[in-house]
Formats: C-alpha cells, sequence, structure tokens
C-alpha cells in the first residue's frame, strides 16, 4: 500500500470516528484524560500530598527547635563543668538544627511545586483543549 492509500485510509477512519483523541486516550471534558495512559494525574491524590507536605514543613518549623534551647543550656552546663560531651552535644545540636532546615526546605519545596505542577497542568490542559478545537486538525476530523 502506497502512503497516499495509507493517508487516505487514515483520513477516512478518523472522520468516521468523529472525536478526537490524543495518544489513544479518549478527551474528557471534565478535566484530565481516562483510559490507559501512561500518565496519570490524580489532583485529588497530589492535593492530598501537597497538603500534608505543608503540615510537616509547618510542625517542622517549631517541633523541630523545641529542644534547641535545652540542649544549648546543657552543652553549656557540661563544658563549663570539664566534660568533653558539651562540645558533642553541641555539634550533634547543630548538625540535626542543619538537617531540620534541610527537611523543612525540602517539604516547602514538595507543596510549592505540587500546587505550582496542579495549576500548571489545569492551565496547559484548557489550552491545549482550546488550540486543538480551533486549529484546522479539528476540522479535518468532523
Amino acid at each position: 500500500m502506497s502512503f497516499d492509500e495509507e493517508w487516505s485510509a487514515a483520513r477516512a477512519t478518523a472522520a468516521a470516528g468523529g472525536t478526537m483523541r490524543l495518544n489513544q486516550v479518549p478527551i474528557d471534558p471534565g478535566g484530565g484524560g481516562s483510559g490507559g495512559g501512561d500518565l496519570e494525574l490524580n489532583q485529588d491524590q497530589i492535593g492530598a500530598i501537597g497538603s500534608e507536605a505543608y503540615k510537616l514543613h509547618t510542625c517542622l518549623q517549631t517541633d523541630g527547635k523545641h529542644a534547641a534551647t535545652a540542649t544549648a543550656e546543657a552543652a553549656g552546663a557540661l563544658t563549663k563543668e570539664g566534660f568533653a560531651s558539651g562540645a558533642a552535644l553541641l555539634k550533634a545540636n547543630s548538625a540535626w538544627e542543619s538537617q531540620v532546615k534541610t527537611l523543612v526546605a525540602a517539604c516547602a519545596n514538595i507543596s510549592n511545586g505540587l500546587n505550582y505542577s496542579l495549576a500548571s497542568h489545569a492551565k496547559d490542559e484548557q489550552q491545549l483543549h482550546a488550540d486543538f478545537t480551533a486549529s484546522a486538525i479539528d476540522e479535518y476530523l468532523k
């Protein structure tokens, strides 16, 4: 079969179908695709993950520091009495604070990134739908 014959057959099949499909996944007017596509974006699940990351971020900002004052006082008292463990406790506290800061920043990045992804995906879906509806491709498929 020649290219022209294949192309004519593909156009006839598309015209008979009456609806446009992207990557073999039907268009869902409610937003998002359905079917057996490779990428599935469940906005409720992603929103829940982002919400939990935000809650963890908020808790870690306060709970991750609640022992800082007591630890510094204990380290000072141990050092004053000549114990080497005072310096070690201060070093451990410093490492803990650094790790908490890293974790707080990671939670913020996750929460913000997921919120941005949801908003960006919804905007992109609307734009793609509008572009395809207004494009010449849509006319050939009718």
